[in-house]
Parts: structure tokens; C-alpha cells; sequence
């Protein structure tokens, strides 16, 4: 057992979880239940993410109630730990030089939400049912640099800026840190004059098909890797229907994934 949960939180990855996860509460005075280990908790999530079961069917060898579980993940997305561990993660990308500034894809997909919850609406590709979004910016090799979440009938289109806007300020291996690709490429969903015109103030390239004369085919040079990336994010299987009413419990699930998929490229 103790094999299995060093591969689903290796070394390196608790190394990185310990910078962003917040002190123990203090035990109060007289004593009380002992706090279960953090790193076994973690690896509790982990399991749940890859694996896509419930809280209910969690395994007991990992020395905890899913009660348990399931509070310290609230707390911790209520920490925003996942979005600091993904940070983390991508600072350290990008510190190795791992991350291919030059061009960059934006896309989305759509998840059916199996009790619907906050953040979900009608899916137009999916008879209506209801759903979350996922969007995503990945750079050129596909590592993702910027995830959201929205309601599945959320037009692709109102998503740019504010996935730009979110790109962080990520390290280098010379010189300051950097949050702005040299392109961007994406579908016709995304062909608007506002659009291009911020992309443009931003000192970024717009590369979108445009509605009427190009097709989206001729960007599929460049865009198959947000498209794999989005099986990579299918990967963790908690993303293949969303069970979680809340949305910022789905939004940690996605950044989760995000890491995970960054840290394996970073621990190659």
C-alpha cells in the first residue's frame, strides 16, 4: 500500500504541495482525535481525481473516513490550493525553460453534470442537457497555462479575455516573468474585431479562422494540441461527468488535473 501512495503523491509532488498548503489548525488543548496525515489525504484526492469514483467509495487503506477526505478538500479549495500548487508547478516549468512561449490555443469542453449545480446550463452540442465548460490556453507543446470554468451554454467568444487576462506571471530561465504567448490560435468561435483588437493591445498575434473565408481545418496544424490536451484533462476521470454541486469544487477538480498534467511533463 505504501507503493501505491508514493506513486499517486510522489516526493516531488509533496515537496511542492508543502509550499502552498496551509498550517494545521491547533489541536485543542486536552488532547483530541490526532489529525490524519496530510500527504495521505492528498493521495486520497489524487485517487478520486484519476479515478473518478465518489467519496463514498474510497478505499480504506488510506487511513481516513471519505468524510475526512471530502472536509480537507473543501478546505483546501476554500485556500485556493489547487490554483497555487498548479501555479507552482507552472512557475517551475517554466524556470527549466519548459514552456513554449512563441504560440499558444484557446478552446473549451463541455462536461454533462450528473445533479447540475452552480456554473451549468443547457449544452447546445448535447440535446440541451445540462453541463459545465472547461476553457483552456495551452502553449505550443499543449501544457495548459490558463483554465475556467462556465455554464456549457457560455459563447467560446466571452471567454478570451478573461483567460488572458488570468495567464500568470510565470517564471523564466533568463530574464523577468512572462504571461504573454507571441500568437494565439483559435476557431471562429472566437472571430470577433474586439477580440483581435485586444489580443492586439496586448501585443499578441491574433491567429483566428475567420467566419465566411477560412475554415478551421487550415489552424489544425496548431490546434490538435489543445485537443489532445483535453483527452490529457479527460485523463482524470472525475472530468468526465461533473457530480459536484459547486462550482468551486468542480474548478478545483480542473485544476488538479492542470497540475498533474504539468508535473509529469516537469518530472520527465
Amino acid at each position: 500500500m505504501e507503493a501505491f501512495l508514493d506513486r499517486l503523491v510522489p516526493d516531488e509532488l509533496w515537496e511542492l504541495f508543502q509550499r502552498v498548503m496551509p498550517p494545521p489548525p491547533k489541536r485543542p488543548q486536552g488532547g483530541g482525535r490526532r489529525r490524519v496525515d496530510d500527504r495521505l489525504i492528498l493521495a486520497a484526492i489524487v485517487f478520486v481525481a484519476t479515478t473518478g469514483c465518489t467519496w463514498r467509495q474510497l478505499p480504506p487503506g488510506f487511513g481516513a473516513s471519505w468524510q475526512t477526505v471530502h472536509r480537507r478538500f473543501a478546505d483546501w479549495s476554500r485556500a485556493r490550493v489547487w490554483a497555487k500548487l498548479y501555479r507552482v508547478i507552472l512557475d517551475e516549468l517554466g524556470s527549466c525553460g519548459e514552456l513554449d512561449w512563441s504560440r499558444c490555443v484557446i478552446d473549451s469542453a463541455s462536461v454533462r453534470a450528473a445533479k447540475g449545480g452552480e456554473l451549468t446550463g443547457p449544452n447546445p452540442v448535447d440535446r440541451g442537457k445540462k453541463g459545465p465548460k472547461i476553457h483552456l490556453i495551452t502553449e505550443r507543446t499543449g501544457l495548459p497555462i490558463s483554465v475556467a470554468i462556465s455554464a456549457a451554454n457560455t459563447h467560446d467568444s466571452l471567454a478570451l479575455e478573461p483567460l488572458v487576462c488570468s495567464i500568470p506571471p510565470i517564471r523564466s530561465r533568463r530574464g523577468p516573468r512572462r504571461r504573454r504567448p507571441g500568437k494565439l490560435h483559435g476557431d471562429r468561435g472566437y472571430d470577433y474585431p474586439h477580440l483581435r483588437a485586444f489580443l492586439r493591445g496586448r501585443g499578441i498575434v491574433p491567429r483566428i479562422a475567420r467566419r465566411g473565408i477560412e475554415t478551421s481545418q487550415r489552424l489544425g496544424r496548431h490546434r490538435w494540441v489543445v485537443e489532445r490536451t483535453v483527452s490529457w484533462l479527460a485523463g482524470c476521470r472525475r472530468l468526465h461527468r461533473r457530480y459536484e454541486r459547486r462550482a468551486d469544487h468542480f474548478g478545483s477538480f480542473v485544476a488538479i488535473a492542470a497540475a498533474l498534467i504539468c508535473y509529469r511533463r516537469l518530472t520527465k
